[in-house]
């Protein structure tokens, strides 16, 4: 069975033409699906064009925030409510292309456990949209170690198993063939198609570069130090502490054996200065150790609310 989770937010116009344009390709496929719409606190009448279509169509089935949780948000609801054994994920804004569907889940079948869309020829602004997307995508690639050329597409299918129990928080949908990463799981990509958006505008814009680039920090951590928050902290921490006593020591031989004053010397505020630091983030890592098992007792909590469901059990 396929599952198809779209992420929708004020997208009124495009909302049947998705629909429709998804259900012939699902269609021709002969496959067993459902289509999973998630109104991420719509505004307009985004809502009310996806009931319309799910009293006519058992297998669209929509859920319905509260209020705008953001892609992440609506991504996680989509995966938990999913029943198939492979997920599929697009924008509702018809710059992906549902055509491309069957593409991605060709190459699935060759043992991957992620295929992401690589959107080649990009039909979006340079300086705003495609150049940021670039220097994200080779930061990304390099500090993860998961090369993509187009992290933000979300034209992507999942096997169900790798992402079933990920924790999304935050803006954490763009990073999951990085955050995959730490089961083992195969990432491959493909050419798909990208058209100009029609109807509506777009979420996003250069401003969320600032935000990227703190996530890009939190994916490295996730990925290596997520069990083992100590050795992060307490590396850094321990150098900082060695250096510090190294140059107190090295003050005190001076003080006692030469006779030298060391009150007036910056380097024994710097020493002292190291030896706190150092404390502190081996402290840090201590902490961090128990919140880590503090939060994987505490798994059940969601990062949303739901208001609505329609043919969702």
């Amino acid at each position: 069975m396929i599952s198809v989770v779209i992420p929708a937010y004020n997208e009124e116009e495009n909302i049947p033409i998705i629909y429709e344009r998804l259900k012939g390709v699902l269609d021709r496929m002969g496959e067993d699906y459902e289509v999973i719409f998630v109104d991420d606190g719509s505004t307009d009448l985004t809502y009310q064009r996806l009931k319309e279509l799910a009293l006519k169509d058992k297998r669209l089935k929509v859920i319905r925030f509260k209020r705008n949780y953001g892609q992440t948000a609506a991504m996680s609801a989509g995966f938990e409510h999913a029943k198939g054994e492979v997920i599929i994920t697009l924008d509702a804004d018809l710059q992906n292309d549902p055509e491309d569907i069957p593409l991605l889940l060709e190459k699935l079948k060759e043992g991957y456990h992620i295929v992401s869309g690589w959107r080649k020829e990009r039909k979006d602004p340079f300086l705003s949209r495609k150049l940021p997307s670039m220097i994200a995508n080779g930061l990304i690639s390099k500090m993860t170690g998961v090369h993509l050329h187009d992290y933000g597409c979300t034209l992507k299918a999942y096997r169900a198993e790798v992402v079933k129990d990920l924790e999304l928080f935050g803006d954490m949908h763009r990073f999951l063939p990085a955050l995959t990463k730490r089961k083992g799981a195969k990432v491959a990509e493909v050419v798909v198609r990208h058209h100009p958006r029609i109807y509506g505008k777009s979420k996003y814009g250069i401003g969320r570069t600032v935000r990227v680039l703190l996530d890009i920090m939190l994916v490295k951590f996730l990925n290596e130090y997520i069990n083992k928050p100590l050795y992060m902290f307490g590396t850094v921490g321990f150098f900082l502490l060695s250096v510090g006593l190294v140059a107190l020591f090295y003050l005190i031989f001076i003080k006692l054996f030469l006779g030298e004053s060391i009150g007036k010397r910056p380097l024994l505020i710097l020493s002292v200065l190291c030896i706190l630091a150092g404390i502190q983030l081996i402290s840090t890592g201590l902490i961090a150790e128990l919140l880590i098992r503090i939060y994987y007792q505490t798994k059940d909590t969601k990062p949303y609310m739901i208001q609505e469901k329609i043919n969702v059990d």
